[in-house]
């Protein structure tokens, strides 16, 4: 028998016209991607390297790309989970007009979501690019080369230095990015925060930016968040099987 809190999760969204899902790791550690930030996280086993010593370190910038190619058969390895799936099912079903996420794994768009519809707020680890002239350059091929001499790669078109294509801290936020989050977070009237702490601002905002615009606001997370006071509802539980079984998605 259906509990109480998935069959009003699936009442919200039959009522709702348009639905914004905001996504964090939480989503993406049941696809086996370590998180970050929480106890025994990433970041309490290795201090993450801030953009301004990246920029005034050489050696800094070739620790950066040490980590990466150590994570990468981790991210590589990851695949779209239930929820993933669940929140894509909804995309399809024109339900929700947009994903706003705070991941750089992809997996969104690998569960079929289109480029379009995903906002990515801390950008994209999948390919790297060019600081200075936005040059894309593919993971494989900048690998190729670093495992030759470890020599941190720049731009072949104007010598700027290449990195990830994430945000790293201390760097800003992607204007454009921000600016698509609000405008569709302003038009939504649902808005779910799924797998996410909601407390890494300005990203965090937006769940507060909906509900002050008179959108419904649910929240779904393993860990109780600093915002479940303002929620409609809060589900503090497993985010693939509860969206799964709201979206009906196996």
């Amino acid at each position: 028998m259906e509990d109480n809190a998935i069959a009003t999760l699936r009442d919200m969204l039959d009522r709702s016209r348009r639905v914004v899902v905001f996504t964090g790791a939480g989503i993406s550690t049941e696809s086996g991607i370590p998180d970050f930030r929480s106890p025994g996280g990433l970041w309490t086993k290795m201090a993450p390297i801030d953009f301004q010593d990246f920029m005034a370190s050489k050696e800094m910038r070739r620790e950066s790309w040490r980590r990466k190619f150590a994570m990468d058969p981790t991210m590589r390895a990851a695949e779209p989970n239930r929820g993933h799936r669940a929140v894509a099912n909804l995309v399809r079903r024109g339900k929700v007009s947009a994903v706003i996420t705070q991941n750089i794994d992809g997996l969104h768009q690998a569960s079929g979501i289109p480029d379009r519809q995903v906002i990515e707020l801390h950008g994209n680890s999948t390919y790297a690019h060019c600081l200075d002239c936005g040059q894309r350059y593919e993971i494989d091929d900048i690998r190729a080369a670093f495992e030759q001499d470890e020599e941190p790669p720049v731009c072949a078109a104007c010598e700027g230095y290449v990195k990830t294509a994430t945000i790293s801290f201390g760097q800003a936020m992607p204007e454009a990015a921000m600016q698509r989050a609000h405008i569709e977070t302003m038009a939504a009237d649902l808005f779910i925060s799924i797998g996410s702490s909601l407390v890494v601002y300005p990203a965090a905002g937006f769940p507060e930016v909906a509900k002050r615009n008179g959108a419904q606001l649910v929240i779904l997370n393993r860990e109780p968040t600093g915002l479940d006071y303002l929620a409609d509802l809060v589900l503090n539980r497993e985010i693939g099987d509860t969206l799964g079984a709201a979206v009906g998605v196996n």
